[in-house]
């Protein structure tokens, strides 16, 4: 798998479940969006969001979003904008059932917010496209302004 997506051999994947059964098929689904042709990475964003995020977050969620960040942040991934909006679908996301499955997802999305600010202001070895910016930007606003039942408030913003 080279260094993108090379972390996800140390999850428990088959351990973890998301909305049609086992997650054990989520390492693949994230190849296919990183190195995928156009229709496969598509397809495989689309099956991701039904699978972890949309409507409700499940225990393969917050394990899926660090994989998710690492995505975004890569050049040569076709829709980077695409998966910031995954990621904004997951803050939205919640299962009422589950709260602490709820509350991993939203921090997993907010421990990403140092790679939004980057993606937004176009501050990466390479400047992101305008697609990708704007849904940096989207998110960033999105993270900076959660709340919901089961997250803590966040810290008062620094003056």
């Amino acid at each position: 798998m080279g260094t993108v997506l090379g972390a996800m051999r140390n999850v428990r994947w088959h351990e973890l479940q998301h909305a049609y059964g086992s997650a054990s098929q989520v390492p693949g689904v994230l190849s296919r969006i990183a190195w995928g042709d156009a229709p496969s990475s598509d397809e495989a964003l689309n099956d991701l969001e039904r699978w972890i995020g949309t409507p409700p977050v499940f225990d393969s969620t917050a394990a899926t979003v660090p994989f998710l960040w690492e995505l975004a942040a890569t050049d040569t991934v076709r829709d980077r904008a695409g998966v910031l909006d995954l990621l904004s679908t997951i803050l939205a996301a919640g299962n009422p059932e589950h709260p602490a499955w709820t509350r991993a997802a939203h921090e997993a999305v907010a421990e990403g917010r140092g790679t939004a600010i980057r993606l937004a202001a176009g501050d990466m070895a390479t400047s992101p496209p305008q697609t990708v910016r704007t849904a940096a930007a989207r998110l960033l606003a999105a993270i900076d302004g959660h709340t919901c039942p089961v997250c803590p408030a966040p810290p008062p913003a620094e003056a």
